[in-house]
Protein backbone atom coordinates (compact mmCIF):
# COMPACT_ATOMS: atom_id res chain seq x y z
CA UNK A 1 0.00 0.00 0.00
CA UNK A 2 0.93 3.38 -0.17
CA UNK A 3 0.53 5.56 2.86
CA UNK A 4 0.41 9.39 2.90
CA UNK A 5 1.75 11.29 6.33
CA UNK A 6 0.36 14.57 6.75
CA UNK A 7 3.05 16.32 9.17
CA UNK A 8 2.69 20.24 10.25
CA UNK A 9 5.99 20.86 11.63
CA UNK A 10 9.01 18.34 11.43
CA UNK A 11 9.34 17.63 15.31
CA UNK A 12 5.97 15.80 15.09
CA UNK A 13 6.18 13.06 12.75
CA UNK A 14 5.17 9.69 12.30
CA UNK A 15 7.66 8.58 15.28
CA UNK A 16 6.91 4.68 15.64
CA UNK A 17 4.08 4.88 13.04
CA UNK A 18 6.45 4.86 10.52
CA UNK A 19 8.09 1.48 12.01
CA UNK A 20 4.36 -0.05 11.68
CA UNK A 21 4.20 1.30 7.95
CA UNK A 22 7.65 -0.38 7.20
CA UNK A 23 7.48 -3.88 8.92
CA UNK A 24 4.32 -4.54 6.56
CA UNK A 25 6.76 -3.57 3.60
CA UNK A 26 4.62 -0.48 2.61
CA UNK A 27 5.78 3.03 1.14
CA UNK A 28 5.21 5.88 3.23
CA UNK A 29 5.17 9.54 1.33
CA UNK A 30 4.74 12.77 3.89
CA UNK A 31 3.34 15.81 2.80
CA UNK A 32 3.60 19.26 4.59
CA UNK A 33 1.10 21.81 3.90
CA UNK A 34 2.87 24.87 5.30
CA UNK A 35 5.22 24.14 2.73
CA UNK A 36 3.72 21.68 -0.33
CA UNK A 37 1.58 21.84 -3.11
CA UNK A 38 -1.56 19.18 -2.08
CA UNK A 39 -0.65 15.32 -3.07
CA UNK A 40 -2.99 13.67 -5.66
CA UNK A 41 -5.84 12.52 -3.73
CA UNK A 42 -6.30 8.78 -5.59
CA UNK A 43 -2.36 8.16 -5.62
CA UNK A 44 -3.22 6.75 -1.33
CA UNK A 45 -4.92 3.52 -0.13
CA UNK A 46 -4.73 5.30 4.20
CA UNK A 47 -3.70 8.47 5.40
CA UNK A 48 -2.63 9.56 8.73
CA UNK A 49 -2.15 13.39 10.06
CA UNK A 50 -0.10 13.98 12.59
CA UNK A 51 -0.09 17.17 15.51
CA UNK A 52 1.28 20.25 15.70
CA UNK A 53 1.86 23.43 18.12
CA UNK A 54 -0.93 25.27 16.29
CA UNK A 55 -4.68 25.00 16.88
CA UNK A 56 -7.16 24.34 14.11
CA UNK A 57 -9.45 27.65 14.16
CA UNK A 58 -6.04 29.81 13.79
CA UNK A 59 -6.12 30.49 9.87
CA UNK A 60 -4.65 33.97 9.88
CA UNK A 61 -1.35 32.70 11.12
CA UNK A 62 -1.79 29.44 9.44
CA UNK A 63 -3.60 29.40 6.45
CA UNK A 64 -2.72 26.38 4.88
CA UNK A 65 -4.94 24.91 7.56
CA UNK A 66 -8.26 25.93 5.37
CA UNK A 67 -7.06 23.97 2.28
CA UNK A 68 -5.79 20.90 4.73
CA UNK A 69 -9.30 20.33 5.83
CA UNK A 70 -11.10 20.87 2.66
CA UNK A 71 -8.72 17.57 1.32
CA UNK A 72 -8.96 15.94 4.39
CA UNK A 73 -13.39 16.31 4.19
CA UNK A 74 -12.85 15.03 0.58
CA UNK A 75 -10.75 11.85 1.80
CA UNK A 76 -13.42 11.49 4.20
CA UNK A 77 -16.34 11.14 1.45
CA UNK A 78 -14.44 8.94 -0.35
CA UNK A 79 -14.09 6.17 2.38
CA UNK A 80 -10.59 6.35 2.57
CA UNK A 81 -9.13 4.94 5.54
CA UNK A 82 -7.71 7.42 7.74
CA UNK A 83 -5.91 8.00 11.56
CA UNK A 84 -5.91 11.02 12.86
CA UNK A 85 -3.42 12.31 16.13
CA UNK A 86 -3.72 15.10 18.62
CA UNK A 87 -4.25 17.85 15.97
CA UNK A 88 -4.77 15.38 13.47
CA UNK A 89 -8.17 14.13 15.58
CA UNK A 90 -9.44 17.65 15.77
CA UNK A 91 -8.82 18.56 11.75
CA UNK A 92 -10.13 15.35 11.16
CA UNK A 93 -13.33 15.90 13.46
CA UNK A 94 -13.95 19.73 11.94
CA UNK A 95 -13.85 18.36 8.46
CA UNK A 96 -16.39 15.24 9.13
CA UNK A 97 -18.76 17.93 10.86
CA UNK A 98 -18.07 17.69 14.84
CA UNK A 99 -15.41 20.29 15.72
CA UNK A 100 -12.27 21.38 18.42
CA UNK A 101 -12.46 23.48 20.99
CA UNK A 102 -10.61 24.76 24.14
CA UNK A 103 -10.18 21.69 27.08
CA UNK A 104 -11.36 22.10 30.53
CA UNK A 105 -7.78 21.95 31.11
CA UNK A 106 -4.65 21.04 29.15
CA UNK A 107 -3.39 17.75 29.15
CA UNK A 108 0.37 17.64 29.37
CA UNK A 109 2.76 14.84 31.13
CA UNK A 110 1.92 10.96 31.04
CA UNK A 111 -2.16 10.50 31.79
CA UNK A 112 -4.22 6.94 31.96
CA UNK A 113 -6.29 6.71 29.08
CA UNK A 114 -9.45 4.24 29.83
CA UNK A 115 -11.28 2.00 26.95
CA UNK A 116 -15.08 2.69 27.33
CA UNK A 117 -16.81 -0.45 26.47
CA UNK A 118 -17.65 0.44 22.56
CA UNK A 119 -14.09 -0.10 21.95
CA UNK A 120 -14.55 -3.62 22.23
CA UNK A 121 -14.06 -5.33 18.89
CA UNK A 122 -13.04 -1.85 17.58
CA UNK A 123 -10.23 -3.33 15.02
CA UNK A 124 -7.64 -0.67 16.37
CA UNK A 125 -8.16 -0.09 19.65
CA UNK A 126 -10.66 -3.08 20.96
CA UNK A 127 -7.00 -5.46 21.77
CA UNK A 128 -5.67 -2.64 23.61
CA UNK A 129 -5.25 -2.93 26.78
CA UNK A 130 -8.00 -1.58 29.17
CA UNK A 131 -6.18 1.43 30.69
CA UNK A 132 -2.70 2.28 29.63
CA UNK A 133 -0.17 5.23 30.08
CA UNK A 134 -0.02 8.11 26.87
CA UNK A 135 2.02 11.03 26.59
CA UNK A 136 -0.34 14.03 26.36
CA UNK A 137 0.63 17.36 24.79
CA UNK A 138 -2.81 19.58 24.39
CA UNK A 139 -4.99 21.82 25.36
CA UNK A 140 -7.62 21.42 23.24
CA UNK A 141 -9.54 18.80 22.12
CA UNK A 142 -12.17 16.50 19.17
CA UNK A 143 -15.71 16.92 19.52
CA UNK A 144 -16.51 13.89 17.16
CA UNK A 145 -19.53 14.63 15.04
CA UNK A 146 -23.27 13.01 15.96
CA UNK A 147 -22.73 9.00 15.46
CA UNK A 148 -19.05 9.03 16.19
CA UNK A 149 -18.28 6.64 18.43
CA UNK A 150 -16.02 7.31 21.64
CA UNK A 151 -13.13 4.43 22.03
CA UNK A 152 -11.94 5.76 25.36
CA UNK A 153 -11.17 8.70 27.48
CA UNK A 154 -9.59 10.62 30.26
CA UNK A 155 -11.42 12.54 33.15
CA UNK A 156 -10.09 15.92 30.65
CA UNK A 157 -11.81 14.66 27.70
CA UNK A 158 -12.56 11.81 24.92
CA UNK A 159 -9.16 10.31 23.88
CA UNK A 160 -9.99 8.21 20.86
CA UNK A 161 -13.22 8.56 18.10
CA UNK A 162 -14.26 6.28 15.37
CA UNK A 163 -16.62 7.80 12.35
CA UNK A 164 -19.80 5.72 12.60
CA UNK A 165 -19.19 3.20 9.25
CA UNK A 166 -16.40 4.74 7.79
CA UNK A 167 -12.44 3.56 8.68
CA UNK A 168 -11.54 6.93 10.08
CA UNK A 169 -10.25 7.14 13.67
CA UNK A 170 -8.89 10.01 16.05
CA UNK A 171 -6.54 9.74 18.74
CA UNK A 172 -5.81 12.78 20.99
CA UNK A 173 -2.87 11.02 22.60
CA UNK A 174 0.40 10.81 21.24
CA UNK A 175 0.86 7.21 20.58
CA UNK A 176 3.58 7.59 17.58
CA UNK A 177 5.50 9.89 19.51
CA UNK A 178 9.81 8.54 19.59
CA UNK A 179 11.71 9.37 22.61
CA UNK A 180 13.83 11.64 20.73
CA UNK A 181 10.45 14.19 19.90
CA UNK A 182 9.71 13.81 23.05
CA UNK A 183 12.66 15.13 24.79
CA UNK A 184 12.85 17.78 21.86
CA UNK A 185 9.01 19.21 22.57
CA UNK A 186 10.06 18.57 26.76
CA UNK A 187 13.30 20.93 25.86
CA UNK A 188 11.17 23.62 24.25
CA UNK A 189 8.13 23.39 26.49
CA UNK A 190 8.27 27.55 27.34
CA UNK A 191 7.04 27.95 23.93
CA UNK A 192 3.83 26.88 24.92
CA UNK A 193 2.16 29.15 27.65
CA UNK A 194 0.24 26.38 29.18
CA UNK A 195 2.71 24.33 29.39
CA UNK A 196 4.45 27.00 32.12
CA UNK A 197 3.42 25.26 35.30
CA UNK A 198 5.44 21.73 34.48
CA UNK A 199 8.37 19.98 35.79
CA UNK A 200 10.58 19.46 32.79
CA UNK A 201 13.42 17.01 34.55
CA UNK A 202 10.41 15.11 36.29
CA UNK A 203 8.48 14.94 33.35
CA UNK A 204 11.91 14.01 31.01
CA UNK A 205 12.46 11.17 33.78
CA UNK A 206 9.14 9.41 33.75
CA UNK A 207 9.24 9.86 29.84
CA UNK A 208 12.46 8.01 29.38
CA UNK A 209 10.87 5.27 31.95
CA UNK A 210 7.56 4.84 29.74
CA UNK A 211 8.48 5.71 26.40
CA UNK A 212 9.26 1.93 25.60
CA UNK A 213 5.65 1.14 26.33
CA UNK A 214 3.63 3.60 25.05
CA UNK A 215 5.80 2.88 21.87
CA UNK A 216 4.99 -0.74 21.58
CA UNK A 217 1.41 -0.16 21.68
CA UNK A 218 1.66 2.63 19.24
CA UNK A 219 3.10 0.65 16.69
CA UNK A 220 0.64 -2.04 17.43
CA UNK A 221 -2.20 0.00 16.85
CA UNK A 222 -0.82 2.00 13.90
CA UNK A 223 -0.22 -1.76 12.31
CA UNK A 224 -3.83 -2.84 12.88
CA UNK A 225 -5.05 0.29 11.62
CA UNK A 226 -2.43 -0.71 8.30
CA UNK A 227 -4.28 -3.92 8.19
CA UNK A 228 -7.69 -2.89 8.13
CA UNK A 229 -7.15 -0.70 5.55
CA UNK A 230 -5.01 -3.16 3.42
CA UNK A 231 -8.13 -6.03 4.10
CA UNK A 232 -10.93 -2.92 3.39
CA UNK A 233 -8.32 -2.85 -0.24
CA UNK A 234 -8.07 -6.74 -0.45
CA UNK A 235 -11.74 -7.16 -0.37
CA UNK A 236 -12.12 -4.75 -3.21
CA UNK A 237 -14.33 -2.32 -1.00
CA UNK A 238 -14.10 0.50 -3.44
CA UNK A 239 -13.89 4.08 -2.59
CA UNK A 240 -16.54 6.63 -3.74
CA UNK A 241 -14.62 8.94 -6.97
CA UNK A 242 -14.35 12.82 -6.27
CA UNK A 243 -15.97 14.99 -8.10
Amino acid sequence: MRVLAIIHQRDAGPGVFARAVAARGDALEEWHPPEDPEPPRSDYHAVMVFGGAMNTHEHDGHPWLQREKAFLGELIETGMPLLGVCLGSQLLAEAAGGAAQRATEPEIGWREITLEPAAAGDPVLGSMPDRFQSFQWHSYEAVAPAGATVLARTPVCSQAYRLEDRPIWGIQFHAEVTLEDAQSWIEGYRADPDAAGIDPVAFAEQTRAAIGGSNEIGEALCGRFLEHAAAARGAGIERAPLG
